[in-house]
């Protein structure tokens, strides 16, 4: 398989429709939202909001979430340095095909290492991979875990938690930054929206 000078994708004697074709009978531009940051951050919560607000602004998305991932595409896969590693590079082959198809992806991923997401951004491409931080306090987020896996993970319950017994790498330089225990979901959203609009629009 390969692409030539008008980014169509040739197997064989097949030419596929390009990317720039899908892109504009949509009317947007694909684009890979990485929202990374500790469990119970609010990752999910932006990611979902995001979604709402660009699809009242016309646009055609796709969110991908770590939780539901690993239910199905990913439930072969662990937690161990190697399996995290699978589970994100299965991850942004998806992305890419999406952006091939002129979707933009939100990705909801704690993501916890500067190398994992590195393979992230090499994979789906840099231009058109967008980091996002949502930082935030490691005991705000054990306050807003609903689902008790800090709890579980401090009584030993549940190894190789991020942010109790396994690191969080935070970014060196994201695209943006949000701390979302100073900042609302709402203010988060219409962060994020503003930062990516002008990259969406056709």
């Amino acid at each position: 398989m390969i692409m030539n000078k008008k980014n169509n994708i040739i197997a064989g004697n097949h030419i596929f429709l390009s990317r720039a074709q899908k892109e504009a009978l949509l009317g947007q531009r694909a684009l890979a939202v990485w929202l990374t940051g500790l469990p119970a951050s609010g990752k999910t919560s932006i990611a979902v909001a995001l979604e709402k607000k660009l699809y009242k602004n016309g646009f055609i998305t796709k969110i991908f979430d770590g939780d539901l991932i690993r239910t199905d595409i990913n439930k072969d896969l662990g937690f161990t340095t190697s399996d995290r590693q699978k589970n994100i590079e299965r991850i942004a082959l998806l992305n890419r095909h999406f952006i091939r198809c002129g979707i933009i992806v939100i990705n909801s991923f704690v993501s916890p290492t500067k190398d994992i997401r590195k393979i992230a951004k090499t994979i789906i491409g840099k231009k058109d991979f967008i980091e996002i931080f949502i930082d935030c306090p490691v005991e705000v987020c054990e306050s807003r875990d609903n689902k008790g896996l800090y709890v579980k993970a401090r009584q030993g319950e549940l190894l190789g938690f991020t942010g109790v017994d396994s690191p969080y790498e935070a970014p060196e330089n994201p695209h943006l930054k949000i701390d979302t225990s100073a900042f609302s979901i709402d203010d988060a959203v219409s962060i994020i929206y503003n930062y990516i609009i002008e990259r969406i629009k056709k």
